[in-house]
């Protein structure tokens, strides 16, 4: 589903189009290809449109996501799409694969081995209320992390 998503890809600048595939807790498979803007920073992921898609259609709980390169090694996912993957998926497997295969398998606290959260906000109570760290902390077994 990941390589299917990329061919939808809106890529004119770049030339590199990517495919994701988030598989939520129920099975359900949301897609989400790369949208490139003109205004570089504007551009949206494969990987956050994916999960934006998922959360705004209601789905919180999720099993792992597929990115799609054509590129020989492993593309995994840039910075912000490693921080969004983390904060509204937890530690989800994250499989990476070019057009003919798999090219590598990671779990999310692999890739980002410490990252900044709520749980990081609910430390330090500077500036925020309780009642705001709250909505937006998910249940500790979504955030599982491994020494």
């Amino acid at each position: 589903m990941a390589r299917d998503a990329r061919t939808r890809a809106v890529a004119p600048f770049s030339g590199f189009r990517v495919g994701a595939a988030l598989e939520t807790a129920d099975g359900t498979v949301i897609t989400g290809c790369n949208i490139e803007n003109a205004s570089y920073g504007l551009t949206m992921c494969a990987e956050r449109v994916a999960v934006f898609k998922a959360v705004s259609d209601g789905h919180r709980h999720f099993k792992r996501i597929a990115v799609v390169a054509d590129t020989p090694v492993p593309t995994p996912p840039c910075g912000a799409c490693r921080q969004i993957l983390w904060e509204h998926t937890g530690d989800i497997q994250v499989i990476l694969a070019n057009l003919e295969r798999e090219t590598g398998r990671y779990q999310m606290t692999r890739l980002l081995p410490v990252a900044f959260d709520a749980d990081v906000l609910s430390s330090s109570s500077r500036g925020l209320s309780e009642r705001r760290v709250s909505s937006v902390t998910r249940p500790p077994s979504r955030r599982k992390r491994t020494p």
